[in-house]
Parts: C-alpha cells; structure tokens; sequence
C-alpha cells in the first residue's frame, strides 16, 4: 500500500524519536498531552471507520497510555472496545490506565477473534529492539484494519527501518511534527494513510531543539524570480559536458536546465557530430566542439557545469572534472562523473551538488545501509557537497548537517533519463543563484511534481514539458 500522507499545511520540520521526546519534555504537562493525542486518535478511528469492535494491544509506555485514551473516547462515543495490555502501565501511562473502566483481555492472539478494528498502540517511534516473541506473534495474527498510534510498531521513527517485524497500517495517527520514518521507506509504506494531530504542545519547543531535518517542499525555498530588468545572461548560463557514446543523457540533462529557467544552455561535444545532432535535437541550445576543456576554464562566463550524464567513469572524465573544480567552477555531478572517482570522494571537495542513485553512492562513499538520512549526512561531510541521493524517498544532505527528505516522487518516475533531467534541473536552479542544498531540494521536488503531471507511462522526455505546470503551482503556493 503506498502512503498517503497529508500535504495540505503540514509543517516542514521533521523530528527524531529522541527530539519528539525533548519536545514532550519541554512542553511538560503530559498527562494533558496524552489526553489531546488519544482523542486525535480516536476522532480520526471515528471520522473513517464506521463504529464495530475494536481491540486496543497497549504496550507499557507513552504510546500505549494513548492506546488508553483513545479506548475511552471510542467507549464514550458508543463503540465495543477492549484493551490488551503487554505488561502494566509507568508513567503517565498509569494514569491514563487508571481511567479505563472496559474491558480487559489478555495480550494474545486468541483476543483478536471478536475484533474489526485493531488499534497497535503497543511500540512508538523511539523502538530500540526488535519486534518478537509474544509482540510479534500477536501482530502477526491480526486479520483486520490496523490504526497505528505514531508509528506501526516495529518501524523505526529515524530511519523508516524495520526492527524485527512490522505489520501494514491503514492509518497512522502522530502528533506535532512527522518523524523521518514517517517519509522514509519502508515506514512510510506501513504507515499507510498518515494523518499529523496537532496536541498542544507550544512551536517554541523547536526553537530550543533546532531541528535540521525537513520535509521537502516549497516552504524551504524559494525559486527565483524573474523582474523586467532580466535577461538571458542574467538568468546563468550551464554548459553541458557531452558525450558521442551516449549524446542522449546530456541531451536531457540540457532540456532539464532550460525548462528549469537556465537564460543560456550550451552542450560542450566531443565531435562535430553530435554537436548537429545536439542542433536538430535542441536548437535553442549552444553548442561548443573542439579543444572545449580548455576554452571552458578560460571562459569566466560559465560558472555552472553539469558533468555526468552520458559520460564514461574514465581518466578522461577524471580529469575534466579535475580541471573543472580547479578552476573554482559550479559543479553539479551525476552518474559517470560520480564513477569515475570511486572510493575517493575526497577528490570532489569544491562540486556543489552530487546526484548518485543508491548503486553510484555505493561505489563512491560506500553502502547506504538502513539509514538514508545518516549516510547522505555523512556523505556530504566527507564530500563537502550537497548531496542528492535518489529514490522514492529521495534525500538531499548539506555538509552543514541540514538535510531534507522528499517524498513527492510517484512510483513511474522510476525509467532511465530521469536522473539526467534533475541534474539539469539542479544546474539551472544553482545557475540562477540559488544556494546549492536550496537548489538541489527544489530540484527533487520540481522533478516529483513533474512527474505526478506527466502519468504512469511517461518517460524521460516527458519531463521538461512539464516543468513549466511545477513553477506556476508553486507560485500558487505562496
């Protein structure tokens, strides 16, 4: 089931498990904030689901003490509800305990029989264990719709991970601000429909936590905008590193950057050829043949490069892209130029965004491993680059620590030449002078928006078309 997760005014700031619990504890008060979050539980149960049994599995902790909270409010609004408890109630939990006078049942699959609703109030986002035993088995045996409360248990709020065992929720309730496990995968599959309660708890919370990791959207940046005293030169200018192998990848990267605003394009050949080819193809763009490594680097005009797309991972691409980073230009870099420098990422300090999909970041900084938002931060550090690690859960890390997960990217965007369009994008956003993490972001964005326009069948080449739908939505949006 693919997550549906509400976009209309869903604030931007993403906190971890350990933040949310700051939060909470800075706020204070948490016997009225468990209140607040087991009726949102309870009103977005009603507000779906027509009134029938329902089974509460309550673990001993804050998530289960809303587990409580929402039993009571189902019980007072007419509905058959029990509660399973894995193990008596602490905290604030006890206390929200202490007011269900319903039904208790055993913590066991035999107590599932009569239910039609399961709420899994038993684990939160903070789970540092696997799933198992007596927890497990019992999830395992639930055979109707399941209401998660903050995550479905066994989902890891940090990193979308799943730690031992995690059944597919129907709806999620969290409260205050969305987790990253809320975005990545495969938390956010299993998260099903997300809905985000608001509970109390004060905005100046997050002043004092400073949170650096975002949901991507136009509220964390803003395109530039043209004025009448704009003209082509002052829009950037991005010169396209070319290939005759595979022309096509820096074609689409070049179309990318145009739609995207770039006032000059200019696809830099290798042969006369694929410079006409380049022509036929493109004929608003520039194209550049011969000794042209050498021209570029003279040429203070063009401060922003694309070098990947369609590129071989050889010494010769080393060494433009050397000489390019030398020179003090703007790189954006993407599959063969990302290759071409495996296991030395060191080598790339002075690039200002890197692309790579998860094979391309593998061979440059090393597996990602369970946690997307760690190794694209790390990564970043080590490269000193903005970097854009693409997938469904696309994330984009600064070196600075901030990073952004984006979350809009449909399943059919998933065919070859669509990583080549975002580096253009990316290009033409960084050309017109925006700061490289803002650039990249709305790329990703841009790219998703896009592709949510095109359709299931679209291809590469569909893209750019479209990009110029994207601005105007995000003009509306502001």
């Amino acid at each position: 089931m693919s997550a549906m997760t509400r976009r209309a005014a869903t604030p931007s700031e993403l906190l971890s498990p350990t933040e949310m619990a700051e939060a909470d504890r800075l706020a204070g008060n948490g016997p009225a904030l468990m209140e607040a979050a087991g009726a949102a539980v309870a009103r977005a149960i009603r507000s779906r689901f027509r009134p029938l049994p329902v089974l509460v599995l309550a673990g001993p902790g804050h998530n289960g003490g809303d587990g409580y909270v929402a039993a009571r409010h189902l019980e007072r609004a007419g509905w058959d509800v029990a509660v399973a408890p894995l193990a008596p109630p602490n905290g604030d939990a006890a206390g929200a305990a202490a007011h269900w006078r319903g039904p208790i049942r055993p913590f066991a699959p035999a107590s599932l029989a009569r239910a039609g609703l399961v709420v899994d109030a038993v684990f939160g986002a903070g789970l540092s264990r696997p799933v198992d035993g007596q927890v497990a088995e019992t999830l395992c045996a639930i055979r109707t719709p399941i209401v998660a409360v903050d995550v479905p248990s066994g989902v890891d709020g940090a990193t979308g991970a799943v730690r031992g065992l995690a059944r597919q929720a129907a709806l999620t309730v969290t409260f205050f601000r969305l987790k990253p496990g809320h975005l990545l995968l495969p938390g956010r599959d299993l998260c099903g429909e997300t809905v985000l309660a608001e509970i109390g708890l004060p905005e100046a919370v997050l002043d004092r936590i400073g949170p650096r990791s975002f949901r991507n959207g136009p509220g964390l940046w803003r395109l530039p905008q043209p004025d009448t005293a704009t003209h082509k030169h002052s829009r950037g200018h991005v010169t396209m590193l070319s290939s005759d192998a595979l022309s096509g990848a820096a074609l689409l990267a070049a179309r990318g950057a145009r739609r995207a605003g770039a006032g000059l394009v200019t696809l830099a050949c290798e042969s006369e050829n694929a410079a006409r080819a380049h022509r036929m193809a493109e004929p608003g763009a520039l194209t550049l043949t011969g000794d042209w490594p050498e021209a570029l680097l003279e040429d203070g005009r063009r401060e922003v490069f694309c070098a990947g797309p369609g590129l071989p991972p050889d010494a010769t691409t080393r060494g433009t892209v050397a000489a390019l980073l030398a020179a003090g230009k703007r790189l954006v870099l993407d599959a063969g130029a990302l290759t071409a420098f495996a296991g030395h990422p060191d080598r790339l300090h002075g690039a200002a965004i890197l692309t790579p999909h998860m094979a391309e970041f593998a061979r440059l900084f090393g597996e990602v491993g369970k946690d997307r938002l760690e190794a694209a931060r790390r990564a970043a550090a080590q490269s000193g680059a903005v970097i854009l690690l693409k997938g469904s859960d696309t994330v984009i890390a600064a070196p600075d620590g901030r990073a952004a997960i984006n979350d809009n990217a449909p399943a059919w965007l998933a065919t070859g030449g669509t990583g080549d369009v975002l580096a253009g994008i990316a290009a033409a956003l960084l050309a017109q002078g925006m700061p490289p993490f803002e650039a990249a972001c709305a790329a990703a964005w841009l790219q998703g928006e896009a592709a949510q326009r095109a359709g299931p069948g679209m291809i590469a080449e569909d893209l750019p078309p479209q990009i110029h739908a994207t601005f105007l939505h995000v003009a509306a949006l502001i």
